[in-house]
């Protein structure tokens, strides 16, 4: 009698001790979940948590209809994301294709980020709260301005990745080339993610085995009860396979996953290639404006192996510089000639487009052709104010005196240019004249061959993306080719047939990273600055290193993993023994079978200290 009344005594005693801590702890629940049904559900009262309708789950048949939209929502949105995030490589060229169409210069690639962030940033924020609505037993019911919302993020992912489909089908290709440069890091980091989401799966998964025991414990003679009771514990034991089983897969699938992964960045140090070359893209265009005799020689100070730029023919048949078909983006045609500005470039006089200004765009303009260029010094840009639009023998002049390559993209005049059929030949006199050294001359128009090479024996032919039969026929030992190629087997093929391969346009030193580690022999940047200054590949380590790190990763994780899933077995154990303990307890008190007070260990749980045993009397 007196062992009951000290144990009765000090259950009191541990109540009050323990019930202010309570308290407060449920003062900042009720906060917590006002918040959280705030977010979720736009009811911002405060309201006491809610028994769920429903054992094992805690929404409508509507609400459970409407989630895998979300989910869908969700997945959709941080797709486009990560493929946005990695076609970095291509933002100047969605900008110009933009422009194309809006006539307005501006970063509509970080536009296009910026919303998908926003998006993806929405439905990730819908999904943590509805899973926490979950894991707290509530009931969920997503108000109706967000399922509107949830319905328009499906449309318009749906929409951008049907025109990603469409129209920029070999930017997928980018994502490829990413993850094999990212592959081992990726899956090193996954082995830690999967640490920290067992935590989580553990918890459910022994919370549901420590219900299935405690309801095996409590079965009763009656058979209806008991049949309710087996429909429910298989319930939860599915409910343990569909979490468990996929955890344990996906972690048993990364534990394997280095046997069938291949990076170029992984390799011994002494078979890395020598670093590649650099083509100045219409010279260095974050240094100064592109196709203009301060780009050019700005890519010759830092240490370009070659040029690179664009040619198109005069009305009176003068060779120049420009990429575009008309000359609104690169000059001020819209202040000298407004009406003209639509017309073809090649539809002007050299005594006219000698006169535009070919550099105030590039230096007094608010929003710069590339959003991570560095700002112009106060000389440069006084410098860039004054460029004009230069003669291919301007060019020319440059890379003979620096004896630097030269590589153009020559455009053939519309069809009722004068100089339409003559414009190879017309070149080709140009260079011939400059006096530049002809093996200087990277040839890459694959019109009238043999009539070059019968005038000019001494240039480099390049080619496309030919066969080696036809490379081989025509006796070309060079190709000029993009770099989204490199996914179909790094083009081993033509390294193997001696093949010297320039791609383009590379300026993020990630994909520089990952050309180098393909052995590729050039390339042509726009970002010259920075990639000149990369002396080892970006994200490159050694076999030996990798599997070092792969095996203890896997090591590491696996007792990590064992031991959280214990601890926490260890906690639940002991929670369902004190709570056997009071039911044996209160029903030989009591006059009550324990069979008869079966309270599952979350109500325990959410009882606390403050638990109290009822008095023998």
């Amino acid at each position: 009698m007196d062992d009951i009344n000290k144990t009765e005594a000090g259950n009191e005693e541990t109540g009050r001790r323990e019930n202010n801590s309570w308290i407060k702890r449920n003062f900042n629940y009720e906060c917590y979940m006002t918040f959280l049904n705030g977010c979720y559900s736009c009811k911002w009262e405060a309201q006491q948590k809610k028994k769920p309708r429903r054992p094992l789950c805690c929404c409508s048949s509507r609400e459970r209809l409407f989630y895998p939209w979300l989910i869908m929502s969700f997945f959709l949105s941080i797709i486009l994301l990560f493929t946005w995030v990695e076609t970095s490589n291509e933002y100047n060229g969605f900008d110009w294709v933009v422009f194309l169409g809006a006539r307005i210069w501006f970063f509509w690639s970080l536009v296009l980020l910026s919303v998908l962030g926003i998006l993806a940033a929405y439905t990730t924020m819908l999904v943590v709260l509805g899973f926490l609505l979950c894991w707290e037993k509530n009931e969920l019911y997503l108000h109706w301005y967000h399922k509107i919302m949830v319905l328009i993020v499906i449309m318009l992912c749906s929409l951008l990745i049907w025109i990603l489909l469409t129209f920029w089908r070999e930017r997928w290709l980018t994502i490829g080339l990413s993850l094999k440069v990212f592959a081992p890091y990726i899956h090193l980091s996954s082995i830690s993610a999967m640490v920290l989401l067992s935590w989580p799966v553990a918890f459910y998964l022994i919370h549901l085995e420590g219900e299935a025991r405690m309801r095996r414990y409590q079965n009763t003679s009656s058979e209806r009860r008991r049949n309710k009771w087996c429909n429910m514990l298989t319930k939860l034991r599915v409910l343990q396979v569909v979490v468990g089983l996929p955890f344990l897969l996906i972690l048993l699938c990364l534990y394997v996953v280095p046997f069938g992964t291949y990076s170029p960045c992984v390799q011994e140090k002494d078979k890395l290639a020598p670093k590649p070359n650099f083509f100045g893209h219409r010279g260095a265009a974050m240094l100064g404006p592109e196709n203009t005799i301060m780009s050019f020689e700005k890519a010759v100070e830092h240490g370009a192996d070659g040029l690179e730029s664009d040619v198109q023919i005069s009305l009176d048949e003068v060779p120049f510089l420009m990429h575009d078909y008309d000359l609104r983006r690169t000059t001020n045609i819209l202040e000298v000639m407004p009406n003209a500005s639509n017309k073809h470039s090649s539809f002007f006089y050299w005594n006219f487009l000698s006169t535009l200004n070919a550099g105030k765009w590039f230096a007094d303009s608010r929003i710069k052709p590339f959003f991570n260029m560095k700002p112009l010094s106060k000389a440069d840009r006084e410098r860039a104010r004054n460029q004009k639009i230069p003669k291919l023998s301007e060019l020319l002049e440059i890379a003979r005196k620096a004896n630097k390559l030269v590589i153009f993209d020559l455009n053939s005049p519309p069809r009722s240019h004068p100089a339409r059929s003559s414009y190879i030949r017309l070149v080709v006199r140009v260079i011939l004249d400059s006096k530049i050294e002809q093996h200087l001359i990277i040839w890459l128009p694959g019109s009238d061959r043999d009539y070059v090479r019968r005038k000019a024996p001494g240039f480099q032919h390049i080619g496309r993306l030919f066969t080696i039969e036809q490379l081989t026929k025509e006796k070309i030992t060079r190709i000029n080719v993009d770099y989204k190629n490199l996914f179909h087997n790094g083009l081993k093929e033509y390294k193997a047939a001696n093949i010297t391969i320039n791609v383009y346009l590379v300026n993020e030193p990630w994909l520089f990273s990952l050309v180098w580690c393909s052995s590729i022999h050039s390339v042509t940047t726009d970002n010259l600055e920075v990639l000149k200054q990369i002396n080892h590949p970006y994200y490159f380590m050694t076999p030996n290193f990798y599997m070092f790190m792969w095996i203890f990763l896997d090591i590491l994780s696996a007792v990590f993993i064992v031991a959280i899933f214990y601890s926490i077995w260890l906690r639940e154990s002991q929670s369902e023994k004190i709570l056997q303990g009071i039911t044996s307890y209160t029903g030989k008190v009591g006059g009550l079978a324990p069979s008869h007070l079966f309270i599952p260990i979350h109500c325990l749980q959410e009882a606390g200290p403050a638990f109290n045993v009822p008095d023998k009397n």
